[in-house]
């Protein structure tokens, strides 16, 4: 039922504080009753607390009396039932006293931002290992299309697709991925699709049609995206703003290197004599099972709101008094809330909300370029320069050795944050200090691009090094950049940032997924020193985008209906 089906003379308590507890709820903040009424003793009876509003004189017939008590009844006996069955898992609005919500108490042992920097280290090792999971399987594949092909009679264009497909599957995950994770936790949002990428990798390795292996990898992308989008808010839930930095700069790394470190390890095995392109499949598999063992054993619930409502679950069961509650008890996943907020409110942030959208704009374009890197690279090294199919993919090591590099960059730029956290003196996040490390990103990513484009191809064939160096600015730059626009989206919106980053995570993976159809006959028309000229000026054009965010990024923050 809703208020709306109620006529002004009856009413309940909590159809007429329904509206300011959701809006509460959606803050992240405790219901707070307002207004004042009298239960009647039916209501008591029944556990809740009906008001039944006086008529205004005592003129009316008894006709209408009658009529309306016979309403009031009926209507009363529905709520009831509908309180009934609901009153376990979602207790009454007026139920609730903000003196008994389950909070964390001082240095509570509970509250993972309380575990030892040890135990931190370690959680962070096991989410990182299931972020490289998920990333793995982008481009593990890609140095075998010319086997696929061969195997299951496809086309080049449907060889693309082997990567197009499964990071398409990266766009549609975090629209399911990042509201289970806000509902029921962050083991729930990621082991569990973890173990089913691992299953349709095995699909892959024994498909027997082309249409059998594209559809397989298409499923194992959307069940991939799982730790790629909510790693980044697992990461938040344990560290720190001040101290987050560290953690952050680790799982870009192995976001990063999983695409730059596939396509070697995918040549090495598929170009084996006693393997082959399907056994790149089922390591895909070992590989996801065994992170998601790992995480299964060693990794608890880090989620703060799903872990404060396990607490008053306990706290009620240990004192016997009902009166203990949590606002997250209400955060369930039904049809209506899967399409009216789980669903929309990724897409609805997108829209809505303009530091996600030019955020993630920025972010999307550099991580696209990335995976079309991965259908060029092999036009320079191994159709112009003749080199074999497991050396040419060694170049892609140098995207990594740049990565790396950004990772130490980032890391420098944690104690400027941290003085930066100082001098405001709250204890709260200060997204703008993410930002100088952008535009230091975005100089290198422009002028990588500029540098491979004229010195990786012919006629008059530079030493490859020279080309592979400009690999390294290229992925120091991207890895600075993606890191950085995680780390303002996670300080931004906090308790959503999931929802913010699955955003940026959808927009990103289409363009992922586009690019690289276009690599060939982009380079190939236009040629590698004007097609990689054209991209770089284009990431040059984002340039001033950390400046504008330093200037007006509080202002837009304090119009949101999701940021901090």
């Amino acid at each position: 039922m809703t208020d709306g089906e109620y006529d002004s003379g009856t009413s309940t308590m909590e159809g007429a504080q329904r509206p300011s507890a959701d809006v509460d709820l959606e803050k992240g903040q405790p219901a707070v009753q307002t207004g004042a009424a009298v239960p009647s003793a039916a209501a008591k009876e029944e556990g809740t607390h009906e008001i039944t509003s006086v008529p205004k004189d005592d003129t009316t017939s008894p006709v209408k009396e009658k009529a309306l008590c016979r309403t009031t009844t009926a209507r009363s006996a529905a709520r009831s039932a509908v309180l009934s069955i609901t009153r376990s898992r979602t207790r009454s609005v007026v139920e609730r006293n903000p003196a008994f919500q389950a909070r964390w108490d001082p240095n509570d042992p509970e509250d993972p931002h309380n575990l030892s920097s040890t135990t931190k280290a370690f959680f962070t090792l096991i989410l990182g290992l299931l972020a490289f999971t998920g990333s793995l399987g982008t481009s593990i594949l890609t140095p075998a299309e010319q086997l696929v092909a061969d195997d299951l009679n496809m086309s080049y264009e449907e060889t693309v697709l082997l990567l197009a497909l499964f990071v398409l599957g990266f766009a549609l995950g975090p629209l399911v991925w990042a509201p289970v994770s806000e509902a029921y936790g962050r083991r729930w949002s990621m082991l569990p699709a973890v173990l089913v990428l691992g299953l349709f990798s095995v699909g892959s390795a024994s498909a027997k049609s082309s249409s059998a292996l594209l559809a397989t990898r298409f499923l194992g992308g959307i069940f991939g995206s799982a730790p790629i989008s909510n790693v980044a808010a697992a990461l938040g839930d344990i560290y720190t703003p001040s101290s987050r930095g560290v953690a952050m700069a680790f799982y870009s790394i192995c976001v990063v290197g999983g695409p730059c470190v596939a396509p070697v390890v995918g040549a090495s095995i598929a170009y084996n004599p006693h393997m082959g392109w399907r056994w790149i499949l089922y390591v895909e598999a070992l590989v996801a099972a065994f992170s998601c063992a790992v995480a299964f054993i060693f990794l608890p619930e880090t989620y703060g709101p799903v872990l404060l409502e396990r607490k008053a679950v306990r706290l009620r069961k240990e004192t016997g008094d009902d009166r203990y509650w949590h606002p997250h008890e209400l955060e369930r996943m039904t049809v209506q809330t899967i399409l009216s907020k789980h669903l929309s409110r990724p897409l609805r942030m997108f829209f809505t909300e303009p530091i996600v959208t030019c955020i993630a704009l920025y972010a999307s374009f550099v991580y696209g370029l990335i995976f079309l890197a991965l259908e060029v690279y092999p036009l320079v090294f191994r159709d112009d320069r003749h080199w074999g199919p497991v050396v040419a993919n060694l170049p892609f090591l140098a995207l990594f050795v740049g990565a790396v590099v950004a990772m130490f960059i980032n890391i420098a730029n944690q104690p400027l944050y941290a003085r930066a956290m100082a001098k405001q003196g709250d204890g709260k996040a200060v997204p703008e200090a993410r930002l100088p490390p952008i535009f230091l990103g975005g100089i290198l990513f422009s002028t990588g691009f500029f540098w491979f484009g004229w010195t990786a191809a012919g006629p008059h064939y530079y030493h490859w090094a020279i080309p592979t160096v400009a690999g390294g600015f290229i992925g120091c730059g991207f890895n600075i950049v993606f890191q950085q626009c995680l780390n303002y989206l996670v300080d931004s919106y906090g308790q959503y940032a999931a929802s913010a980053t699955s955003a940026n995570t959808v927009l990103r993976s289409l363009l992922a997924c586009g690019l690289p159809l276009a690599a060939r006959p982009m380079f190939t028309n236009l040629g590698v020193g004007p097609a990689a000229s054209i991209l770089g000026a284009i990431s040059a054009v984002a340039l001033p985008a950390p400046i504008f965010f330093k200037v007006y990024g509080p202002q837009l923050r304090a119009k949101s209906k999701f940021a901090n």
